[in-house]
């Protein structure tokens, strides 16, 4: 389950997605995020499912690879749903069974809030399987980059996200390693409770914390050797540029989102 988490790893390929500029994958990721809040009812989900197969099948990033990373967050889905099945007042009542009933109201909150879910990780996913580290620190800090007039440092926020994003897999692979080590010797990760599982992920977090560290250590370093000085004066070997595939991206976002104005309005 921890190979299947897809956030912050990029997958290579020639693709509209791939060629588009980091700005503008971000700023469009973001209003996508924020759309899935204005969605209402069936209709208003199934146009933002339309819209994100249209992504994928414009990525080029096979659709297994990336819905694989929903494997890791089934149990966050699983206990949101449960949450608002059982606990949204209001509508008819479908089930009852003690102190526990199911209405109208809080199966349809429990759909909606579920399918939102997937949709927010698969849609920023598309951002860092399409976006490579260098070109997502470059649209990072060119967002950012107006903010330097109230003191704000661009560059090392930017840098310290990136270097976030990328170390998720690399953590999670480290994860893997030490379990499988700690397996080999006799550990037991799988049988017990929901209690007992968690309590026997305890002897992962010291060495994982020590490998971080390390890790953490080696980047600085490097960092160092390779005399990084931060933003200042740093140049590009790529300038960042709006081409028509950017605006023509830009198009098909705001049609989504007058559909999505439209369907909220008649509903």
């Amino acid at each position: 389950m921890i190979r299947d988490i897809t956030l912050g790893q990029y997958y290579p390929a020639e693709s509209f997605l791939h060629s588009m500029d980091p700005r503008s994958k971000i700023v469009l990721t973001f209003t996508f995020i924020l759309s899935l809040f204005l969605a209402k009812g069936a209709p208003g989900y199934g146009v933002a499912f339309l819209f994100l197969v249209l992504a994928i099948r414009a990525s080029k990033v096979p659709p297994r690879f990336m819905l694989k990373g929903l494997k890791a967050v089934f149990m966050i889905i699983l206990l949101t749903v449960f949450i608002n099945l059982f606990l949204t007042p209001g509508g008819a009542v479908l089930f009852q069974w003690g102190v526990f009933k199911v209405t109208r109201t809080g199966l349809e909150t429990a759909v909606f809030m579920a399918l939102r879910l997937i949709f927010l990780i698969v849609g920023s996913s598309i951002l860092t399987l399409t976006t490579s580290p260098i070109s997502l620190t470059d649209g990072i800090e060119a967002l950012l980059k107006p903010w330097e007039k109230v003191k704000v440092p661009a560059h090392e926020i930017a840098m310290m996200m990136t270097i976030a994003l990328r170390f998720i897999p690399i953590l999670l692979e480290e994860t893997d390693k030490i379990m499988k080590a700690q397996m080999a010797r006799g550990a037991d990760f799988e049988s017990g409770g929901l209690v007992k599982k968690a309590q026997s992920l305890i002897p992962l977090l010291v060495p994982l914390f020590i490998s971080s560290f390390r890790r953490a250590d080696d980047l600085a370093l490097a960092m160092e050797a390779r005399c990084y000085r931060g933003g200042e004066g740093r140049t590009r070997m790529k300038r960042l540029s709006y081409t028509r595939v950017d605006v023509a991206a830009a198009l098909v976002v705001a049609a989504y989102l007058l559909a999505l104005g439209l369907l909220a309005r008649w509903l």
